[in-house]
C-alpha cells in the first residue's frame, strides 16, 4: 500500500499551480502519490497538470466538468481515487516543505495520533512570512502540542491554531470512511472537518512551520470580498464564522459532548465580537444589532 496520498484540487491557479506540484515533487520520501482533480479550469491549469502526469507517474490527474460544487466537490473526488494509508491535503496555490512528508510521518510514528497538524508560514507577493513567538503559548514536548478534542473544538471560536483547514495534516485514510463533505458551499472544511475530530481517538501538532499558506488577491474568499466596504466585509466574517459555529454546535449536539459549556462559549464570542468593533457610529450600531441578532435566536433556540 501507498504511504501517502496527497490531494491537489485544481481550479484556475496557473499562476501558482507549478510552484506548488514543484514542491510536492521534492518531497524527501518517495512513497506517495498525488491526486489532483481538475474541477473545469478555463486557464491553462489542466495543461500543467498533464505536464506533471508525463513527467512522473506518481502524479494521477482527474478532470471533471465544474457544477458548482466546490471545492468539496473536487475532494470528495479525490477520496473516491486515493489508495493510500494516509491522507494529506495542499492547495493548489501553496507549496510545502521538502522534508513535509517525513516530519509528519515521524510525529505520527512518535505519537500514535490519528491527526497530525503543522503550523503554517504565510507567502505573501513573493515573500515568505514566517510565525515568531507562537510556540511560547504552548506546552510541548520536543515541539509537539498535545491537541486534545477539547482544545481543537474550543479553537474553532478563535481560530488560532487552524484547526478546522484540512491542509497541512496527516490522517489515516480510513477515518474517511462514510465520510462525505458537504458541497456546494463557499467553506468546505467547515463542519466537515469536525467529522474526522470525532473519531480521532488522539490529535497532535507540530509546532514546525511546513505549509506555506498563500494570501493572495483573486482566491477563492477574496472574490467574495472584493468591493466591499469595511461593514460589509465584517458582515460577511460574522456570517462565515455563525456558519461555522453552528455547525460546531451540531456535532457537539449529536455527540452530546460539553454541550452546555460550548454554548457558553459561543454566547461569550459573539459578546466580544460586539464589544471589539471599532467602525464608525452607525456601523457599529449595525452590526452589534447583527450580532445580537444570531444571539438572541441562539438563545431562544436553547431556552437560555
Amino acid at each position: 500500500m501507498i504511504k501517502v496520498s496527497i490531494g491537489v484540487t485544481v481550479y484556475n491557479v496557473e499562476k501558482y499551480l507549478r510552484e506548488c506540484l514543484d514542491s510536492i515533487m521534492r518531497q524527501t520520501i518517495d512513497d506517495f502519490e498525488v491526486i489532483m482533480v481538475d474541477d473545469g479550469s478555463t486557464d491553462n491549469s489542466l495543461n500543467i497538470c498533464q505536464e506533471y502526469v508525463a513527467r512522473d507517474d506518481r502524479f494521477k490527474l482527474i478532470h471533471q466538468e465544474n457544477k458548482g460544487r466546490g471545492q468539496a466537490g473536487a475532494k470528495n473526488t479525490c477520496l473516491r481515487y486515493m489508495t493510500g494509508e494516509y491522507v494529506t491535503w495542499v492547495d493548489s496555490d501553496d507549496v510545502v516543505d521538502d522534508n513535509y512528508l517525513e516530519k509528519l510521518l515521524e510525529v505520527q510514528e512518535k505519537t500514535g495520533a490519528d491527526i497530525v497538524r503543522c503550523v503554517r508560514k504565510y507567502i505573501r507577493n513573493g515573500n515568505v512570512y514566517f510565525v515568531k513567538g507562537y510556540e511560547d503559548g504552548f506546552i510541548n514536548t520536543d515541539g509537539i502540542f498535545d491537541l486534545s478534542l477539547e482544545t481543537a473544538l474550543e479553537n474553532v471560536l478563535d481560530h488560532t491554531l487552524g484547526t478546522l483547514e484540512f491542509w497541512g495534516e496527516l490522517i489515516p485514510r480510513k477515518l474517511y470512511r462514510g465520510v462525505t463533505l458537504s458541497e456546494g458551499i463557499i467553506h468546505e472544511d467547515q463542519g466537515n472537518k469536525l467529522k474526522l475530530y470525532f473519531q480521532s481517538k488522539k490529535n497532535v501538532m507540530t509546532l514546525e512551520q511546513l505549509y506555506s499558506y498563500r494570501l493572495r488577491e483573486g482566491s477563492i474568499m477574496d472574490s467574495f470580498r472584493e468591493g466591499k466596504n469595511l461593514l460589509r466585509e465584517k458582515l460577511y466574517d460574522l456570517k462565515v464564522s455563525t456558519f461555522n459555529w453552528n455547525k460546531l454546535m451540531y456535532y457537539v449536539d449529536v455527540a452530546d459532548y460539553k454541550v452546555e459549556e460550548l454554548r457558553e462559549a459561543y454566547i461569550k464570542k459573539l459578546d466580544k465580537l460586539s464589544a471589539e468593533v471599532n467602525l464608525g457610529e452607525e456601523d457599529n450600531k449595525i452590526y452589534r444589532e447583527a450580532i445580537n441578532k444570531q444571539k438572541q435566536k441562539l438563545q431562544r433556540y436553547w431556552n437560555m
